[in-house]
């Protein structure tokens, strides 16, 4: 029994120990950015589309995908230590049939995100949107894959 019980001590004395940091942290990773996410069901009329979104002068773009994937995304990084303020966010919806680029800009409030719990790093700034082929940037807020309601 002895010999079972001090490599259990020994562990768990293991596991509680993070790096100046209090309590038992796990290991998930995040970088600070701003994300867009869509359905490309929705660009489907128009042939599908570029999304390219820009954060505070970086961009990133994406086609919008196969209609049958249930979602697409596009994200730009940020510096990890940006800190919870508020950043311009633009968006083009370039449609691949040709017809008028949909663009929109928006000003995201970072907020603070601790993936592995108070206390434990890494501390990201993160802040979402969705992209509508109409609208341009809108909430991501009860964004649902299943399309609209209603």
């Amino acid at each position: 029994m002895r010999k079972v019980l001090l490599p259990l001590v020994a562990v768990t004395a293991l596991a509680g120990c993070t790096s100046g940091q209090s309590g038992n942290c796990t290991l998930a990773d995040m970088d600070s950015g701003v994300s867009v996410v869509w359905r490309p069901a929705d660009f489907e009329s128009s042939g599908g589309a570029t999304i390219r979104v820009c954060v505070d002068g970086s961009c990133e773009e994406r086609a919008s995908g196969d209609p049958s994937d249930p979602m697409g995304m596009v994200s730009v990084r940020l510096p990890q230590d940006i800190g919870a303020k508020k950043v311009p966010v633009e968006l083009t919806v370039t449609p691949v049939k040709g017809g008028s680029p949909v663009k929109d800009t928006e000003q995201a409030q970072l907020t603070e995100e601790h993936p592995n719990g108070k206390g434990c790093d890494p501390v990201a700034y993160v802040a979402g949107f969705r992209a509508d082929p109409v609208k341009g940037l809108v909430s991501s807020e009860g964004f649902s894959l299943q399309g609209e309601k209603g």
